[in-house]
């Protein structure tokens, strides 16, 4: 193993030429912990608490009349937040709005797009997708009147970890009404080639839709550029919105003009939305899909954080989450390797197939190991049934933070300091 001095002396030399350093100041970073968990939960910013501490004197001070006369009026904060949002995932104007959860958005835009007609019935997906994503296409299917268990086909991991676009690609049959995928598998972290699957879709004839909850704020993308038909993201992971904040819908300009069957009044256009017709009528962009009022003060948060991942811009935050994971990888291939550690990592280790965080694998005591960490101030996450996510984000971790997480799993299974942890899983993990 290379001594930790020599990790430490060039992540100190990382950190002092880091371009984002200063951002870290702008983060409430809990005393005394290194917090590696960003791809799970994002830290509260001062410019986040700012925003949100502003809505609540606003509701104070003018009570309804904060919907129009509001710094940022709640009638259109969902717009505008969309709008705030766009450049980070290449929405074009009108193509991204801040509403609902994750989850409440897939049902909306898989209920339109989701029509099974003569051959075309099947949805393709894959079996390492978040298991939310899942259990909706499955009620989607349902509501159709059919059977998940013949229309919901899963693309299999190549080795339980990952998967070959290639194979997801060959199974686009003639069968396929509709593919829905993740851009970054949740346990691995693998980044699927966004723009190869939407091209490859397109060329069959089958619209394709994707769940950027792992990818937003921490990796760039072109929605508009690549074709992608639909999208939704939370915004709590690197978005850093706080915990069950607002989500973001994307749909792409072309598709405005199909109905959103999950109707809702605050989709209805808006100049005209308060003359309470029966007959709805959606606005012609991503509002459409709305389905009811926003939690204005939930959502207030959005707009603080946006402005500092706009201040430091997308493309100097994904090159120093690549040099943050590349670290890490470097690090656990000096301290973390052989048997006598039993670890591995089953990231890709390309940064084009890499998202924000490495999957280190342990065969036997991931969970323990998790256990030791957090018992040393440090906070990752442990997925089941042997994965420890390990996600240093661009605008608060340092180089340093990353030696001392590596070197801190060195010694918790080279002390077995896990052996004092039980085995069994908290309600969340």
């Amino acid at each position: 193993m290379q001594p930790t001095s020599t990790f430490l002396k060039k992540a100190r030399e990382l950190d002092h030429n880091d371009p984002l350093a200063t951002f870290r100041q702008r983060f409430y970073i809990p005393e005394g912990t290194i917090y590696v968990d960003g791809n799970s939960l994002g830290l509260l910013s001062k410019d986040a608490e700012q925003s949100l501490l502003r809505v609540l004197n606003e509701w104070k001070t003018l009570g309804i009349k904060g919907w129009l006369q509001a710094r940022r009026p709640w009638f259109y904060f969902a717009e505008e937040v969309g709008e705030m949002a766009a450049e980070l995932v290449g929405a074009a104007p009108g193509e991204l709005i801040f509403t609902g959860t994750t989850t409440v958005n897939i049902h909306a835009l898989i209920s339109t797009f989701y029509q099974p007609k003569g051959r075309r019935t099947k949805i393709l997906a894959d079996e390492l997708n978040f298991p939310s994503d899942i259990y909706a296409l499955k009620g989607q299917i349902k509501q159709k009147g059919l059977d998940p268990g013949k229309e919901l086909l899963l693309a299999p991991g190549t080795d339980g970890h990952t998967l070959d676009e290639d194979r997801i690609v060959n199974m686009m049959t003639g069968e396929v009404a509709l593919v829905y995928l993740p851009s970054v598998l949740y346990a691995s972290g693998q980044l699927l080639d966004m723009e190869y699957l939407t091209r490859e879709a397109h060329r069959r004839n089958i619209p394709i839709g994707f769940d950027c909850s792992h990818s937003a704020g921490a990796v760039p993308h072109r929605f508009s550029k690549w074709g992608v038909d639909f999208a939704t993201f939370c915004s709590y992971k690197y978005l850093n919105g706080g915990p069950g904040c607002t989500a973001f819908l994307y749909l792409n300009k072309k598709h405005v003009h199909k109905e959103p069957l999950m109707a809702g009044w605050f989709g209805y256009v808006k100049e005209k939305q308060f003359d309470m017709l029966l007959d709805f009528k959606h606005t012609q962009s991503a509002g459409g899909w709305q389905i009811s009022s926003p939690g204005i003060l939930g959502a207030s948060t959005m707009e603080g954080s946006l402005n500092i991942i706009r201040e430091a811009g997308m493309e100097a935050i994904r090159k120093k989450s690549l040099q943050l994971t590349s670290f890490f990888v470097e690090l656990a291939g000096s301290m973390l390797s052989g048997p006598d550690h039993g670890f591995s990592i089953v990231t890709p280790p390309e940064d084009h197939r890499r998202g924000g965080h490495i999957a280190l694998t342990h065969p036997t005591e991931a969970l323990r190991i998790t256990e030791a960490l957090k018992a040393r101030n440090i906070i990752p996450d442990f997925r089941a049934p042997d994965i420890i996510r390990i996600a240093p984000v661009a605008l608060y971790n340092t180089f340093t933070e990353v030696v001392l997480v590596a070197s801190a799993l060195h010694e918790i299974v080279k002390n077995k300091e896990y052996r004092k942890f039980k085995k069994q899983r908290k309600a969340i993990s």
